[in-house]
């Protein structure tokens, strides 16, 4: 696993593929902001619950030049299938290599009911227009988040 993303420095390049079959990467995006949301996996309650409350500010994110995009290692397909169920209107970018979660430092050792695995950190990161990491929110709780998100995407 990588060290935790610091406040300040270059956010980690990539290019993945995304929902639609197309692909998506930092540097199409250069003078917008970024809200980067890591993900465990798609059409579970948590993860719905965030994709929703994201995609219900979406306009406000816009208004505010900022781009969001939802990251996990689920499949294009589970994309493509969460993303028309939810009717959600930002891009969910595919991981499955997880070369990108590493570089980011959401894969990480997980533990459930004493049974140790790896997955994904539920982590937000917020990329100025510049490509430098404004903000990091680790170990996410869903509730207003995204919310929080949007108050920081303003001011940056």
């Amino acid at each position: 696993m990588s060290e935790k993303l610091q406040v300040g420095q270059q956010a980690p390049a990539f290019k993945l593929p995304r929902d639609g079959g197309s692909s998506i990467s930092l540097a199409d995006l250069k003078g917008k902001k970024v809200v980067l949301y890591f993900y465990p996996k798609d059409d579970t309650s948590g993860c719905t619950k965030e994709a929703m409350e994201f995609n219900a500010l979406r306009a406000d994110f816009a208004a505010a030049n900022a781009e969001i995009i939802g990251v996990s290692a689920d499949s294009v397909q589970s994309h493509d299938k969460f993303k028309a169920k939810y009717s959600l209107d930002f891009p969910l970018a595919s991981d499955e290599e997880k070369a990108m979660l590493e570089a980011y430092g959401v894969w990480v050792e997980k533990s459930m009911y004493g049974r140790k695995y790896m997955g994904i950190e539920r982590t937000t990161v917020l990329v100025g227009a510049d490509g430098a990491i404004r903000q990091v929110w680790p170990k996410v709780k869903v509730p207003g988040h995204a919310a929080e998100v949007l108050a920081a995407a303003k001011s940056a």
